[in-house]
């Protein structure tokens, strides 16, 4: 795994999977999938909603190992299976309405993420791009600030996935 700073408004990281570009991408918009492995490590998640186009929504909730409750929803922007998949995230409240970070005042409300796909000799790199919409001068001053977090995050979640991978394979 690898991770990268291009500017202090962009975090990237991959993965490399033992798995083809197909699986991986059923992973990552189907919801029967995307419970199984898209949160930190110890959280539970559930899809709620998924409307996959330009413009649909999916709307789900995690739950921490302590009973902390959070929401979240994409609005896809592009979908170019199975290469490349753009969507706007943020967290949302029961009925999917925006709502700020339960932890940070201060994150942006909105996030560009940006993920492609590429296959090699039957492995698929996931790489995730993620940055700032709409954001304040404060609210990019704290993603510029939280790459750490986000790493911990992001590598949790992606631990998860290689681990499912290796499970329904």
């Amino acid at each position: 795994m690898t991770s990268t700073e291009t500017n202090l408004q962009e975090f990237t990281i991959s993965r490399t999977f033992d798995a083809p570009r197909e699986l991986v991408w059923k992973c990552l918009i189907e919801p029967e999938h995307l419970q199984q492995w898209l949160s930190p490590a110890g959280f539970s998640n559930r899809s709620l909603r998924l409307e996959l186009r330009p413009g649909g929504t999916y709307h789900y909730f995690m739950s921490s190992p302590d009973g902390k409750e959070m929401w979240g929803k994409m609005i896809y922007r592009e979908i170019t299976a199975p290469e490349r998949l753009v969507y706007v995230q943020s967290f949302s409240d029961a009925s999917g309405g925006n709502t700020r970070h339960p932890m940070s005042a201060t994150w942006p409300l909105e996030m560009l993420s940006t993920l492609t796909l590429a296959e090699k000799d039957g492995k698929t790199t996931l790489t995730i791009h993620w940055t700032p919409e709409n954001a304040t001068p404060e609210e990019k001053e704290t993603f510029a600030n939280a790459h750490a977090g986000m790493t911990q995050g992001w590598t949790g979640s992606l631990d998860n996935l290689t681990a499912y991978l290796t499970k329904i394979q």
